[in-house]
């Protein structure tokens, strides 16, 4: 039973006891009236038909409320039947939406532990790249560096091209170099 359908049934059994009231008003005023003309009638009427009348009116309020019981059993039990049924249905939504809470709550749990699963393989992987490239790159520095002190004494020796060969300024005063001091030292530019 969804908030409109409670509400229309909210506002008919207003509309009902509305109309009780009503109804109990007037039967007041003809209660009234009606002991007006009793009285009237029972100063006329000799004391036999005045009992009668006594009797008569004693179980008429009686009479009065049983019907009024009856005619109002029926809607306040339909009322309360759907009271019964709105809860009813109330519980079964809540209980749905605990369990669609739960559901939820478990992929959220789930999407954090893939995430952080996730986050964490990256920075393995970044951690194991950035570990293989500092020692390929230490290699290739160590490598240039070699190239770089060749490049550094030859850039300081006083060279020159003589065609298409490479002629030097040698130093004569020094000693040779190799197995057969067959090198000679370049002179400093």
């Amino acid at each position: 039973m969804d908030q409109q359908e409670l509400t229309e049934l909210i506002s008919a059994t207003a509309t009902l006891m509305e109309q009780f009231e009503r109804n109990c008003a007037q039967i007041e005023q003809q209660q009234r009236a009606l002991s007006q003309q009793l009285q009237t009638l029972s100063q006329q009427l000799p004391a036999t038909v005045r009992q009668s009348a006594d009797a008569t009116l004693s179980g008429l309020p009686g009479e009065l409320m049983g019907k009024l019981r009856s005619g109002l059993e029926r809607p306040v039990g339909d009322y309360e039947k759907r009271l019964v049924q709105a809860g009813t249905a109330l519980g079964d939504g809540s209980q749905a939406l605990a369990q669609q809470l739960q559901r939820m709550e478990r992929m959220h749990k789930s999407l954090i532990w893939k995430v952080t699963g996730t986050v964490i393989a990256c920075i393995a992987l970044l951690l194991v790249g950035a570990i293989w490239l500092s020692m390929h790159y230490i290699g290739v520095i160590r490598d240039n560096q070699v190239a770089a002190d060749k490049l550094k004494a030859i850039n300081s020796a006083d060279l020159i091209l003589c065609g298409d060969r490479l002629c030097a300024n040698i130093d004569r005063k020094a000693q040779g170099y190799g197995d057969k001091g067959q090198y000679a030292p370049v002179q400093r530019r």
